[in-house]
């Protein structure tokens, strides 16, 4: 009983490590910056999601559409600013809300095996370092590892639950995640999913079965119907999309080292096998602690395994080393591409601690394994808190404020020789990117108003007779200038200041 007990009290101590990270994610949302550049760009597009009333095509500044990536993303980051307002809290939350679906379906997925495994897996995936960034983020990541998540999940229900003359329900979330991964990030879900399915069904013999164990012809419809729809509006309302998104972004990213055909940003070119490190990285502490468990407990005995352990283990291996696979020949890379591993890999490590016959021993492995991405975390908190100045960062918000303290009606911010997608966010759009001092000086009037120049393009701000220039402040690369008529130099707008430029017609194709 006393060990029983003992147990008990490690795992109530798991399950609250868990929730204070939950919580910490949740008052980092709201403290932190939207950070430039993926971050706030993602964020920036669903705001102009709203402004526009376009939700078709999302629009990467405003005449110019984003064909890098589909509208799920945008269409949560949007409703939410819609209903919350321009807040990083908004920006944020329906992607925590969506790292919180994976993560149960986690759980779902292990608590068909057993509460303690359910238990550990959601310990192990909640406090990996990737998880842990990745949850409440504005990227599209989430939405497209939800997919995938539901996929592999349904399809493991289908194929596992009771055999009977017609398709297994569950099949139906098989479906559903090809469609929402189609929405999120196009067909890269089929290769996230097809393959560590057909490498499952040859080891385990199993194709006899899948046939009749899925909806087959009304799933296909499901997909069709869900996400066929978006693609056509998409390369009708913007001829061109359909090119640049299926042979730009899936295949040229992928094969071609520093691909300049990005018409949003530079590729992320690294060597061949990169992936791996950020696996490992993604994956701590469990990336340090679970090899060093494992050497240590090489003599212990284990529980006899459950039936279809083999199949179980299998499955989890397919489901976690295709990506990394996937993405060890592609030619451009980030971390966030290990995310679709994460919670194969967190079902893995929890099946294989579940059947320590330590107990207690596991429960202080994993015990320890939170404590330090808490003590991380705080750590961070207290960093951020108080020895970090956002002016430093790679953020619009800090300029801003100053900017939104010191202008005078109708005087406006602009950017020359860099942007920052943030200072539009913050800006509701009102801030603009400049190509040149001409344009700056048509832009601000006789009036005067804000410069934020990239210090490495100072030089290219030609000044003009009869300005004064005064520097406001520095905040990462860039100097905010304050420009006003060199007779008396106030705050006050000029009678010559120009009107704001009325906004491109978002439904005219570039």
């Amino acid at each position: 009983m006393a060990v029983a007990q003992g147990s008990a009290g490690k795992s109530n101590f798991i399950v609250l490590m868990v929730a204070v990270l939950a919580l910490a994610r949740l008052a980092a949302m709201a403290m932190v910056p939207l950070l430039d550049t993926t971050e706030a760009r993602y964020a920036e597009i669903g705001r102009k999601m709203v402004e526009l009333k376009d939700w078709v095509t999302p629009w990467h500044d405003y005449g110019v559409p984003f064909w890098g990536k589909p509208p799920l993303s945008f269409w949560l980051t949007a409703g939410s600013l819609k209903a919350f307002g321009n807040n990083e809290f908004a920006a944020r939350l329906p992607h925590f809300l969506v790292l919180a679906l994976i993560a149960a379906l986690v759980w779902q997925l292990a608590r068909r095996r057993s509460g303690r495994e359910a238990t550990l897996a959601l310990a192990l995936l909640a406090s990996s370092a990737l998880f842990f960034v990745s949850a409440g983020a504005v990227m599209t990541d989430g939405p497209l590892v939800l997919g995938s998540t539901l996929s592999l999940y349904g399809f493991w229900l289908a194929m596992t639950g009771p055999a009977g003359a017609r398709p297994n329900r569950s099949g139906w979330w098989f479906f559903a995640g090809i469609a929402i991964g189609l929405l999120a990030k196009g067909p890269l879900v089929l290769v996230l999913v097809g393959p560590p399915l057909v490498i499952w069904l040859t080891l385990c013999g199993r194709w006899s079965q899948l046939w009749r164990r899925l909806p087959w012809v009304g799933g296909s419809a499901l997909v069709v119907a869900v996400a066929l729809p978006w693609y056509v509006l998409a390369e009708l309302r913007t001829p061109g999309f359909l090119q640049y998104f299926l042979v730009g972004e899936h295949w040229h990213r992928f094969v071609t080292p520093g691909w300049a055909g990005d018409r949003y940003g530079g590729a992320h070119a690294h060597r061949m096998g990169t992936i791996w490190v950020y696996a490992f990285g993604a994956l701590l502490p469990w990336s340090l602690l679970l090899p060093i468990a494992a050497w240590g407990a090489r003599k212990d005995t284990a529980s006899e395994p459950a039936p279809g352990e083999r199949e179980w283990k299998r499955y989890l291996l397919c489901w976690a080393l295709t990506p990394l696979v996937f993405f060890t020949v592609a030619g451009n890379i980030i971390w966030t591409y290990v995310l679709p591993a994460m919670p194969a890999a967190a079902l893995l490590g929890a099946t294989w601690l579940a059947r320590r016959q330590g107990v207690q021993l596991v429960d202080r492995w994993v015990g320890a394994g939170l404590t330090l991405t808490v003590v991380a975390v705080l750590a961070g908190a207290l960093y951020l808190g108080f020895g970090n100045d956002w002016s430093t960062r790679a953020t619009a918000k800090p300029m801003v404020a100053t900017y939104e303290g010191q202008r005078a009606p109708g005087q406006q911010l602009v950017f020359l020789g860099g942007w920052l997608f943030s200072a539009a966010f913050y800006t509701d759009g009102a801030a603009r990117r400049l190509p040149d001092s001409e344009a700056v000086w048509r832009r601000l009037g006789s009036g005067g108003g804000f410069v934020a120049v990239d210090v490495r393009s100072r030089a290219a701000l030609a000044l003009q007779p009869g300005r004064v220039v005064t520097k406001v402040g520095h905040f990462d690369a860039y100097d905010l200038l304050f420009v006003a008529p060199q007779e008396g130099a106030s705050l006050a707008p000029g009678p010559g200041l120009a009107a704001p430029a009325a906004k491109p017609n978002p439904a005219v194709a570039p």
